[in-house]
């Protein structure tokens, strides 16, 4: 094996997060009058370029000017006087205005203000794929964004990142396989895990290839209560502005500290052990510093209860920063040790109504393959050696994160940003599989060959590993069933640094103005991968029993046993690799406002990135044994390969606003995905393809008081997207690969009414029409190659055609109790290329409740999943993925929606 990546050590200090909330006044005395003030918003981010007027009120004379990049504003020698006024403005806030400031010669006063947003989505300021000086609103963005607050963020009680995004339109989330195994597929792009969007956290990424082979940039972050607000970004500018964003960017923003102590303690309970503590404080704590700290720690079996405790762990975080004169400058650590349960598909039929059901003996709802017997066994290596695997690990993420941020601004307006972001990351992913399903006597048909190496006998069976019953052909478990699973373990300790440096400018052409942005990005991680599965035989139910293949004579008793303890081939899967992978990138943009109303913003990003490594070869080896003949390992060779790529990305955009409340934007979009480590993990000899993507999108914004409505029509065009179609068969795999081009047209509606104080209701909504173009590819059938086919025209994998979510919401006893129920309907999909094995449409429903008892005190209540609906997810993507080898079949393997569970939260929050 190649040696682990040495863990660095953990580094220990604190961190800031600054920003004032809450207007203050404060005098001293010296020879002149000085008025400096500070504006933020009410998170407590800074209001830029935010006009401030100082009115004398006793002569009517005004002086006005405006918040530089960090909302901050000074006023030099005011005539003495008063009592003056200020009046503070931006677009998208309240007007505010604070009076009874007599001015005297000497003051030095300093005025602290929050502004408040006006009351409709539009006016909410947009921070996320763009790196401009001024202030956006999403009114004024030219493309299309989700802004999700912490109040929803709070009554919906995600349990995991890809939860989080279930209410985004044109996005198609998929959360099934646990807290940390999600499926994110953004408008028609063709690519599961998180291929297609980057994940943010502070604008900062928190993996630069968020879908790193096994290690999904998921496995990597936790949402938890130092987390403010998400803002999602769909296509748009975002592959200008970060790698890996060709649909779009989401970007998790972090609580922001304000001029008084504050905090949050909440603790949540509820079914299948769940007990779970979050933390967040924050504080000023002198000469402009401010701290915070928070985390969550969190256990429980899951679900689908394995035996075990599945999810354990949590995380902690620091931030210490500090704000002087126009600079700023802020350091984060967190330190993230988790582990989390893996949940793979399940048996699965129909009912006499075509209804999808669990198969007699297994609990579709709750039911786990694993359990008590498959949580740790010893896999038998290529060198005789051990390898000890254990399924209560799970996915199991040690990461340890540094961030620093500074900003200033200097020579008239130029402002000056860097982020850099320092992680180390130790994964190891354990999880057991479902390969193929079967009956006993099917298996047996098909192996009977193996009774020749076993003198005496007539037939094969099944015989249980603890207790030694011989397996009942026709009604075991009432369904005769089995699984051959396989045990996999992989482990991938990854070390990352990256670095974002821009700088913007304000500057004015005649009566339009710029908001100029220049940039460079260096991104560089190191990763080793190995990897190493056996493969088992499982009965049928709840926590599965393991199998041995044994041979019988004609009075039914065992002559020979083939497997061992349940594994019949040790090694089926190996690996051993390592690579390093080195990005530049260059970008530009500007944003040039030319008239009040109209707006044309573009960029152009062009990346270079250089990645290399090694990867070791295998052989077959056979130690004597049924279970020991067919052990892939290493053969003490590496073979290494070093490529270079680069790509130019682009945008262009144009806002325009009919009104305050209501605007149109348009965006066309070349976007790109370069090769990764991914690429060559598993096979040094691999055809690296940049995947190239058109997008465009066409959209509409209007919100009045009582309503908001938000449509966009997008286009997608994606070119080379590679297909790996593997299929597992009894004794191995088939795999075929294929390339394709797909196009997709779709429309985006988000919508929003408050007719009464006591009643709302929110709706989002996807309408999308995907198909593959050129794509011809071998048909797979059993695991038998037989003639190309045609899928021109085919719809796209795992993407309905419409899907929407619906929360209608009462607001009762004067607010102190909120109720909603959001309802999400999925519409028909496809397992594979083909389109021969439906996943059928389901609806689901969730009941969310509040009750704020006190100011300070709330209670939150969630039941997820209330009327049990089996809807299914996904299915067995091991029968391949262009033509399902399950297609057809009356009994097959499917990941369905986890069952009706309930958590309760108490939180305290001053």
């Amino acid at each position: 094996m190649i040696t682990s990546i040495t863990k660095t050590r953990h580094f220990l200090f604190m961190l800031l997060l600054a920003v004032c909330c809450h207007i203050q006044l404060i005098s001293n005395a010296q020879d002149f009058n000085d008025i400096k003030g500070q504006v933020n918003d009410e998170s407590g981010q800074p209001v830029t370029y935010a006009s401030v007027t100082a009115r004398n009120q006793s002569t009517g004379t005004t002086t006005t000017t405006q918040t530089d990049s960090l909302g901050i504003f000074i006023y030099h020698n005011l005539p003495a006087g008063g009592p003056y006024s200020f009046v503070v403005s931006h677009v998208g806030f309240q007007t505010q205005t604070i009076s009874g400031y007599d001015i005297k010669s000497d003051a030095n006063i300093s005025l602290l203000i929050k502004l408040k947003a006006v009351e409709n989505g539009l006016n909410e300021v947009i921070v996320t794929g763009r790196a401009g000086a001024l202030n956006r609103t999403k009114l004024q963005t030219s493309y299309s964004v989700t802004s999700i607050g912490y109040n929803a963020l709070s009554l919906q009680g995600p349990t995991s990142v890809t939860e989080t995004l279930k209410s985004v339109p044109g996005l198609w989330v998929e959360s099934t396989g646990g807290e940390a195994s999600g499926n994110v597929r953004a408008r028609g792009v063709p690519v599961d895990g998180y291929g297609s969007i980057q994940l943010l956290e502070d604008g900062v990424p928190v993996q630069h290839d968020p879908a790193l082979g096994y290690l999904n940039v998921d496995q990597a972050f936790r949402f938890d209560e130092t987390i403010q607000s998400i803002e999602v970004v769909r296509g748009g500018p975002s592959s200008v502005f970060y790698s890996n964003a060709p649909a779009g960017a989401v970007n998790y923003i972090p609580r922001a500290v304000g001029d008084k102590t504050e905090g949050i303690f909440k603790v949540t309970v509820g079914d299948y052990s769940l007990n779970r503590e979050d933390f967040w404080l924050g504080a000023p704590i002198g000469d402009g510093w401010k701290l915070s700290a928070g985390g969550f720690y969190r256990t429980g079996t899951g679900v689908r209860n394995p035996g075990f405790t599945g999810n354990h762990g949590g995380q902690i975080r620091a931030s210490l920063g500090k704000t002087w004169g126009k600079s700023s400058f802020n350091v984060d650590f967190k330190q993230l040790n988790d582990n989390v349960v893996f949940y793979t598909d399940y048996p699965v039929t129909y009912n006499s109504k075509g209804k999808i059901v669990a198969v007699s003996g297994f609990d579709g709802n709750y039911g786990a393959i694993a359990g008590a017997e498959t949580q740790r066994m010893n896999m038998i290596q290529g060198d005789n050696s051990l390898y000890h695997y254990d399924n209560s690990v799970g996915t199991a993420v040690n990461r340890s994160q540094v961030t620093v941020k500074f900003q200033t601004e200097f020579s008239n307006g130029w402002v000056l940003k860097n982020s850099l972001r320092y992680d180390n990351t130790q994964t190891q992913r354990n999880g057991l599989f479902a390969l193929n399903l079967l009956t006993a006597d099917s298996f047996y048909r098909a192996q009977s060959g193996l009774l020749t190496q076993a003198p005496g006998a007539t037939k094969l069976g099944f015989q249980y590993v603890n207790g030694g019953t011989l397996f009942n052909n026709a009604s075991q478990n009432g369904n005769g069933l089995v699984i051959q699973g396989g045990l996999r373990g992989v482990t991938m300790p990854v070390t990352e640094v990256t670095n974002d440096l821009h700088l913007s400018h304000v500057f004015y052409t005649g009566s339009s103005k710029h908001d100029f942005n220049f940039g460079y990005y260096y991104a560089h991680f190191s990763e080793n991968f190995s990897r190493y599965s056996s493969k088992l035989y499982l009965d049928v139910q709840n926590n599965s029993k393991l199998l041995n293949i044994v041979a019988l004579d004609d009075t039914g008793k065992i002559v020979h046993t083939y497997s061992d303890n349940g594994v019949s081939q040790y090694g089926y899967e190996w690996a051993d690799a390592n690579g390093e992978q080195t990005t530049n990138a260059l970008y530009v943009s500007d944003e040039w406002q030319v008239t009040p109303t109209f707006r044309i913003d573009g960029g152009v990003r062009w990346e270079y990135t250089q990645t290399d490594g090694v990867v070791g070869q295998s052989k077959t080896v056979n130690l004597g044994t049924y279970a020991t003949s067919q052990i892939t390992t290493g053969n003490g060779i590496f073979q290494g390969y070093n490529h270079h790529f680069d790509y130019t990305t682009w945008t262009l955009g144009a806002d325009y606003q009919l009104s305050d409340n209501m605007g149109l934007f348009g965006r066309y979009t070349s976007a790109a995905r370069i090769p990764g480590f991914a690429t060559y993990y598993n096979n040094v000899n691999a055809t690296p393809v940049t995947q190239t993507m058109e997008l465009g999108e066409l959209g509409f914004k209007y919100a009045r008081r009582l309503y908001a409505v938000y449509g966009t029509g997008f286009w997608t065009k994606y070119h080379n997207v590679g297909f790996t179609n593997t299929v597992s068969t009894l004794n191995g795999f088939t795999q075929v690969n294929a390339m394709a081009n797909t196009e997709t047209f779709g429309l985006e509606f988000e919508g929003s009414i408050y007719p009464a104080k006591w009643f709302d209701a929110s709706v989002t909504a996807t309408f999308q029409h995907g198909e593959y173009q050129g794509l011809v590819a071998d048909v797979v059938s059993g695991g038998t190659l037989t003639q190309k086919y045609n899928y021109n025209g085919n719809k796209l994998i795992r993407v309905p055609t419409v899907s929407f979510r619906v929360v209608p919401g009462f607001n009762l006893f004067g607010n102190h109790l909120r109720l909603q129920s959001p309802i999400e309907f999925e519409g028909k999909r496809y397992t594979d290329v083909a389109n021969s094995q439906v996943l059928p449409a389901y609806t689901k429903v969730d009941l969310d409740a509040q009750v704020n008892i006190t100011r300070e005190i709330s209670v939150f209540g969630v039941i997820d999943n209330l009327t049990n609906s089996l809807g299914l997810t996904e299915g067995n993507p091991r029968q391949g993925e262009i033509q399902s080898a399950a297609a057809g079949q009356y009994i097959f393997l499917a990941r369905p929606l986890l069952g009706r569970s309930f958590k309760i939260s108490l939180r305290y929050k001053f």
